[in-house]
């Protein structure tokens, strides 16, 4: 996502104070061309896991991203230029080759007058020149480009996909950012998806990003790669990870590292494996460096043995009858939101459970909430992990698991509530609940005076859950005093981006996750450290931060330590807008017990982006495949 003039001035964390804070993580270093960057914090999950899929009739293949920088108004140069630089790579046996977004003519026109004598039709003259290219190297080229529709003289930000055999297909921007707007229509092919004999390709170009369906459609198409297009001041790049990993497809980037007129783009090109890996990336380029004159190629290989991998596989485990609401865009008139922002002060319980004990561990819940509403009088909302009270019970005999479930006004609710109106604090806690067509692990969220404010029944079950636990069906937001609109998920939902979609459709302020994680799905960012501008500590977890920024929510999430499970702790307050300065994120530790203790303010109406600006830009015409029953293959 790009920027122009609109970061906004003054104290970046005026917005959010922290009462603790965890260091800060070096992801990686800048790279030079064809790098692999340093190990991540390990987690107990292989690239590949065992019950993943292969396929055998591919080999694995050398894929390049040429970071190019064009020149405004210069189009046959740049064509020139641009067919050179694609040549290298190609000569260096890439058999895949990504160049920017608009690479053609540059970035920032004014007005369709302006861009008209850089424009072409697709196929056209530039089709034609880079399919030369394919044809003599058998190779697949993706190059972003202005069009001109033939038919129509409409313009639009596009990128077209060419190989051996010359043109493939072209993908016209789905979402667009304010610049293009002054002379490029709003995208009108979907998402295609293009069978090769690499594998399926879809292309999404730079704000795409900002929008998990973009990529979600690509996957729900097939798409073994994304081919990725951009002119990226931060916010696109740094989406790659969760999106790779959501979807499960390799991600291959193209960026721009120069300055053209006021805006400035970072570099960073890079090559993204199906579990959110970085395999390769380009050098970060600073706002001090105005211009690179050198086009920077990183290369990866990418194995068709891949393709088929734990990410890819929960596509099969979606829910679309749930995401119904994706399809409404109650925008711009919504009356019914909530309008008030909250300051909020939050608790985060990290604690080991004793599995199966609910009285140890209704005692240890009840010290660490009186001590920290003693320590900050302030606290308004506690957020503890999933199955609080029991402790994940997966192991447990399934009539033991029976025994320790209870209604959902049982004896945990009537101290919970207690819990809530004697410390004056809303708090949000999981138990077995037995309801009368069987067992569903269960969030509640109580009010500050120990009314039950909603309750949410886990949509998106793990294999452990299945043996015990029915699925809920419906996802929700609740209304809690002074605290606005608060949805609940838990745990692996989180690996369904549109469990969160619907709670921002619905207007949540607030997202709280009780969770159990050990490393069973997502891990640590890599993003490079400088891609934000206030950095995110060490241990950040990639598809917990998806969450926030893309339903911009802050979003709480408490997990466990510890047990012969080896819980991994990482309790977190995600925010809005790191990447630009708005507020902090905040990380707990992996080994101990902690509360957590953040402050935020919601509804930050009046930042740059926010969640009003994404809903009213949402482009729910073409969202359709998300709610249909798809098998992907």
């Amino acid at each position: 996502m790009r920027k122009k003039n609109k970061i906004p001035s003054g104290n970046p964390f005026r917005n959010i104070v922290f009462l603790l804070f965890a260091g800060v993580f070096i992801a990686t270093a800048g790279c030079s061309n064809f790098i692999n960057p340093p190990t991540p914090p390990a987690l107990p999950t292989p690239e590949t896991p065992a019950a993943a899929k292969t396929v055998e009739t591919a080999t694995p293949f050398l894929a390049a991203s040429v970071e190019f920088n064009p020149a405004l108004n210069e189009l046959d140069k740049n064509i020139d230029r641009l067919a050179e630089e694609v040549e290298k790579a190609l000569q260096k046996g890439a058999r895949l080759v990504v160049t920017p977004e608009m690479a053609t003519t540059g970035y920032q026109y004014p007005s369709r007058a302006a861009i008209r004598p850089y424009v072409d039709t697709i196929p056209g003259v530039t089709t034609d020149r880079f399919g030369k290219l394919a044809k003599q190297y058998n190779a697949y080229i993706a190059v972003g480009m202005a069009e001109q529709d033939a038919d129509t003289d409409i313009f639009y930000n596009s990128a077209f996909l060419v190989g051996p055999d010359g043109y493939i297909g072209k993908y016209r921007k789905l979402h667009l950012w304010e610049a293009e707007e002054h002379w490029a229509a709003w995208g009108d092919t979907g998402v295609p998806v293009f069978d090769t004999d690499l594998g399926r390709m879809a292309i999404n170009i730079c704000m795409d990003a900002a929008y998990y369906e973009s990529a979600r459609l690509a996957a729900l198409g097939g798409a073994d790669i994304l081919l990725f297009l951009t002119n990226s001041s931060a916010q696109a790049v740094a989406a790659l990870p969760a999106r790779a990993q959501q979807n499960g497809m390799y991600i291959v980037s193209a960026n721009r590292s120069d300055t053209e007129l006021d805006f400035h783009m970072i570099g960073l090109s890079a090559i993204w494996s199906p579990m959110g890996r970085k395999l390769a990336e380009s050098p970060y380029s600073g706002k001090d460096t105005k211009t690179v004159a050198d086009t920077v190629i990183i290369y990866a290989e990418i194995d068709p043995a891949r393709y088929q991998n734990r990410n890819r596989a929960n596509l099969d485990e979606r829910q679309p009858e749930l995401y119904k609401d994706l399809m409404l865009k109650i925008a711009p008139w919504d009356y019914t939101k909530n309008t008030t922002s909250h300051d909020v002060t939050a608790a985060a319980l990290q604690y080991e459970p004793v599995i199966g004990d609910k009285d140890a561990n209704l005692a240890n819940i009840e010290t660490l909430i009186t001590n920290a509403k003693t320590k900050n009088p302030a606290l308004s909302l506690v957020v503890l992990p999933e199955l609080s009270v029991t402790g994940p019970v997966s192991r447990l005999p399934v009539s033991l698991i029976t025994t320790l479930a209870e209604p959902a006004g049982g004896s945990t609710f009537s101290t919970m509530a207690r819990l809530a109106k004697q410390n004056g604090v809303a708090i949000v806690y999981g138990f077995v609940e037995k309801a009368a067509n069987g067992l569903y692990n269960t969030a509640v969220l109580l009010d500050a005076k120990g009314n039950q404010a909603g309750k949410y029944q886990k949509t998106h079950l793990s294999a452990a859950d299945k043996i015990w636990a029915q699925p809920g069906r419906a996802i929700e937001v609740f209304s809690a005093e002074n605290l606005g609109n608060v949805g609940l998920l838990i745990g692996e939902d989180v690996c369904f981006p549109e469990a969160a979609g619907v709670l921002t459709v619905k207007r949540a302020d607030i997202i709280c996750i009780p969770s159990a994680w050990n490393g069973q799905y997502s891990g640590y960012m890599e993003i490079h450290p400088k891609v934000s501008g206030n950095r995110y500590p060490e241990g950040s977890v990639v598809l917990w931060d998806a969450v926030a920024m893309g339903s911009e929510a802050y979003t709480l999430v408490a997990n466990y330590v510890g047990t012969d499970r080896m819980f991994l702790g990482r309790s977190s307050l995600f925010t809005l807008d790191p990447l630009y300065q708005l507020d902090q994120p905040v990380v707990a530790g992996e080994m101990a017990e902690e509360t957590l203790v953040v402050k935020f303010t919601t509804l930050q109406n009046d930042w740059w982006v926010n969640q009003e600006m994404l809903i009213s830009s949402r482009r729910t015409d073409y969202y359709m495949d998300l709610v249909r029953e798809l098998t992907v293959h």
